[in-house]
């Protein structure tokens, strides 16, 4: 059950940059109370994963998934760049998430 709240916690992640991004420096209400919430829920699930996984398995794949989920955001939504390095970084990213998650008990 931890590994789902930690994944719940990522995409919560995600959310949250995505609604940040929106709020335009907190100073549009509903994208900065969407901000505030799901940071809320992502920090809160990823605690309760840290009961039974690693603080570094944990906390990495978290980042991950908040990094790798993000690329994807503003690849798809905001249309930023998409090319051979930035691609190399997001894989490299993923890489490290398995091995992270291929060596946690």
């Amino acid at each position: 059950m931890s590994w789902l709240y930690l994944l719940v916690a990522g995409a919560l992640e995600v959310v949250w940059a995505f609604s940040m991004k929106q709020s335009h420096g907190f100073t549009k209400l509903t994208p900065s109370l969407i901000t505030l919430v799901t940071m809320l829920g992502s920090f809160w699930l990823l605690a309760i994963a840290m009961r039974t996984i690693p603080l570094g398995t944990a906390y990495t794949i978290w980042t991950g998934i908040g990094a790798i989920g993000a690329f994807l955001v503003g690849i798809i939504v905001f249309a930023e760049p998409v090319n051979a390095m930035r691609i190399t970084a997001a894989v490299l990213i993923v890489t490290g998430l398995v091995l992270m998650k291929l060596s946690s008990a």
